[in-house]
């Protein structure tokens, strides 16, 4: 059950700096609801874990820069005894085969549908340049996976022994790029301008959706969300092929978007950052740390889901910054100093949990999440899991883009 606090309805135990961001967000603009899942904690303008429900209007910083970032998740035709002793081989395939970091390209060309899609006449408006240049960064970057808690998974199912398949993910530069792009015009500055950086606790930049601003963004959106879609895709792709396996159930949505949704009978614009659908019958993937499980959640048909405006957590949600975890970074030796979290810590941890890890640092460790039972409690009217996962194998980005295993 939830509880209200300055008229936003809040699950799980409140993070007070993201109570104060959401009561922001509330204040400004035609809010109808504002909402924090149990996985909530602070971000930029709108908090993670936090959902504002839209009279006519959609936040491009409500969305974020990582525009459409979500999961696929696959149950594959393998069972645990067919790989148990080759997940060391496969989790390195998988490194090997898949860029993962910050502005990585691919280095397959990827063919799609998407580079023929209507909603690229957006960027023509704004200019020649910036439509080329972002197609071409965006063909360059298709299905490449990117840094931070972004990931490419096996799992083992706990009831069966099915072996399952998840990435995390979204729109890569592309989106980044299409968000700081939009915040800037709103701002009455150029598209490729310098983005100025938000502060944390600024209220939301709003469009009316039925301004010609609003209605770029809304179809760039839309786009990013396709790109993002088609990335996801590819990766789980490739990752079925190295395994050798089939696809026999899949799951696939954002869970940083803004829908056009039906709620009382009136149409309203819903903007989830961090936050996962749960319309009633809908699945949705929901991940822990690497030390936790995962689940495939679908949502009930029950008062406190239409409370939420049908959305639930889209993770564990995160206690300590990555800072915090990990220190702040020394550029000249390319060392971190000063973090809570130590490699040999992280190492230990992973060990215990049976996982094989590929790149990844202390701020992505088990440490720094909430545990995802105790989120998916407070949110047990709204969403029933259907499947649970126990990680066999997580593939990331090398912390800061080396591999703090091998100091």
């Amino acid at each position: 059950m939830y509880q209200t606090i300055q008229n936003v309805r809040v699950w799980g135990t409140p993070m007070e700096n993201a109570v104060s961001q959401a009561v922001t967000c509330a204040q400004h603009g035609n809010v109808v609801q504002a909402l924090l899942m149990a996985d909530h904690h602070k971000g930029y303008s709108q908090p993670v874990g936090g959902v504002v429900v839209y009279d006519g209007q959609i936040s491009p910083s409500g969305v974020g820069y990582d525009i459409a970032c979500g999961n696929k998740a696959v149950r594959t035709d393998l069972t645990y005894a067919d790989i148990r002793d080759k997940i060391s081989g496969i989790m390195d395939e998988i490194a090997k085969k898949i860029s993962f970091g910050i502005g990585r390209n691919n280095q397959e060309r990827v063919e799609h549908e998407l580079f023929d899609d209507e909603n690229w006449y957006v960027y023509q408006q704004i200019g020649r340049h910036e439509h080329d240049s972002l197609k071409a960064l965006a063909r360059k970057q298709l299905g490449t996976v990117g840094s931070g808690n972004h990931f490419v998974d096996l799992f083992v199912e706990e009831a069966t022994g099915a072996i399952w398949v998840a990435n995390h993910f979204g729109s890569r530069g592309f989106g980044h790029k299409t968000a700081s792009g939009f915040l800037n015009l709103a701002q009455g500055k150029p598209f490729s301008a310098k983005a100025a950086g938000e502060s944390m606790d600024q209220p939301p930049t709003l469009l009316d959706l039925d301004s010609e601003l609003g209605e770029m963004y809304y179809r760039a959106m839309t786009l990013a969300g396709i790109y993002a879609y088609a990335g996801r895709d590819y990766v789980m792709d490739q990752v079925l092929a190295i395994l050798g396996a089939t696809s026999t159930f899949e799951v696939h949505n954002h869970h940083n978007y803004a829908w056009k949704e039906m709620h009382d009978g009136k149409e309203y614009v819903v903007v989830r950052k961090g936050a996962t659908p749960s319309a009633p019958g809908q699945l949705g993937f929901i991940g822990g740390s690497m030390g936790d499980i995962s689940v495939i959640v679908r949502g009930k048909d029950s008062r406190e889901n239409k409370d939420a405006f049908y959305s639930t957590v889209h993770g564990a949600g995160r206690i300590m910054s990555r800072t915090e975890a990990a220190g702040k970074m020394n550029w000249k030796t390319r060392k971190r100093q000063g973090g809570k979290i130590t490699p040999a810590q992280m190492r230990e941890a992973i060990a215990a949990f049976g996982v094989e890890l590929r790149g990844a640092g202390t701020d992505e460790s088990p440490f720094v999440y909430k545990k995802l039972h105790d989120v998916l409690t407070a949110h047990q009217d709204t969403i029933e899991v259907l499947h649970t996962l126990k990680p066999i194998g997580v593939c990331m980005a090398g912390a800061d883009e080396y591999d703090p295993y091998k100091d």
